[in-house]
């Protein structure tokens, strides 16, 4: 875009506002212009400043002064890219911390750990120490990358920012970059936790002849920003798929934090918390919804409890008619051991007789007998 493209649209934006009556939107935009024709055309910008001076509504505070000029950091306006006017930004902010997520005990402990040495920066900086500036987490979708991002900012106090890779993925050659790196500018002065998420989408290995010249631009970026990182913000990274991943930037992170299936214990707690108050209907099932979801990613539960209160509700069947229908789904085609094995913690964890669990599984009476007596 020329510069006299780029009037145009700013007119054309400042027409809008206008006529559309969005003050606060049109005077965070007007400021906008003040910084982006200080250098270039400092008469327009001082005179536009100007009008933003006189014009202000009686109730601004000097609060909102700052915010409109930029003197406060922490309230600038979200980074946007020029082209589309996306922000770049998503910004997430929890006064206090929800409901804590399920963790299994490392991860539960490397995050309690990140919390802990915020809130010790003091103790550490007598050391001559730091504390983990940036981390990186591995794993599925839905095993909680995003939502322990959400707890340790809320826990921390400050907003969570989430790259929009769809906002930053210009399609003006070389603005990605410049995308990139203004998000990233921002949040370092900015008390926050950022969250680069999918960032095998903008890190990818520079050795993939397959990416253009401005993917490997990103890489670039990315290394220099990670390595400037300041000690006062902390930068989060996920990706599923860390093969795709340039490997000099591995190197850069603080710290590495792999997020595997749920376990045994968090699978329990999970099936309980998203059961809710109908976990007392589903009771005496819980052993055979955990076996059921052994290897099921967090949100994959959650969206199976949500289907089976709804089907409860809507249906008025029995619990016990739709747990059956739906682990016959599941095991009917397994292996011969697969479904004994599943037959006989049926027999041990529930009070189906044995036909039932034999209609459910597949396997004979006569079978589920003879095991039952060999234990």
């Amino acid at each position: 875009m020329d510069d006299c493209s780029k009037i145009k649209f700013d007119i054309a934006q400042v027409s809008r506002l206008a006529l559309s009556e969005k003050n606060d939107d049109l005077r965070l935009f007007i400021a906008k212009l003040v910084r982006k024709y200080r250098d270039t055309e400092p008469n327009l910008s001082e005179e536009l400043a100007g009008y933003l001076r006189t014009n202000a509504p009686n109730s601004a505070s000097s609060m909102m002064r700052r915010k409109l000029y930029g003197f406060d950091r922490s309230q600038q306006a979200v980074p946007t890219d020029d082209d589309s006017q996306l922000a770049l930004l998503k910004k997430y902010f929890d006064d206090t911390p929800s409901l804590k997520p399920i963790f299994s005990n490392d991860i539960e402990a490397t995050v309690n750990l990140l919390i802990k040495e915020r809130e010790q920066v003091k103790k550490l900086a007598k050391r001559g120490l730091d504390p983990t500036k940036t981390a990186v987490f591995i794993g599925a979708p839905g095993v909680g990358k995003t939502i322990t991002a959400r707890w340790i900012a809320a826990s921390l106090g400050v907003p969570l920012y989430v790259l929009d890779l769809s906002a930053v993925m210009s399609s003006l050659l070389g603005q990605s970059g410049a995308n990139l790196r203004n998000a990233l500018d921002f949040a370092k002065r900015t008390p926050c936790v950022l969250l680069l998420d999918e960032l095998d989408a903008i890190a990818k290995r520079r050795s993939d002849d397959s990416d253009i010249g401005e993917l490997k631009r990103l890489v670039t970026v990315m290394l220099q920003e990670v390595d400037e990182w300041p000690a006062s913000g902390l930068l989060l990274a996920a990706t599923n798929h860390p093969e795709l991943i340039d490997p000099a930037l591995w190197r850069r992170f603080d710290l590495v934090v792999e997020f595997g299936a749920p376990d045994t214990k968090a699978i329990n707690a999970a099936i309980q918390r998203f059961l809710g108050p109908d976990l007392k209907q589903f009771e005496k099932w819980l052993e055979v919804l955990a076996y059921y979801c052994k290897g099921e990613s967090f949100s994959d539960i959650e969206r199976l409890m949500r289907h089976l209160r709804r089907k409860l509700i809507i249906d008025g069947g029995s619990v016990e008619n739709l747990v059956s229908d739906l682990v016959r789904a599941k095991y009917a085609p397994l292996g011969r051991q697969g479904q004994i094995d599943f037959a006989m913690l049926l027999d041990s964890q529930t009070n189906l007789s044995q036909r039932r669990i034999s209609e459910i599984t597949g396997v004979s009476r006569d079978t589920i007998r003879k095991y039952r007596a060999s234990v």
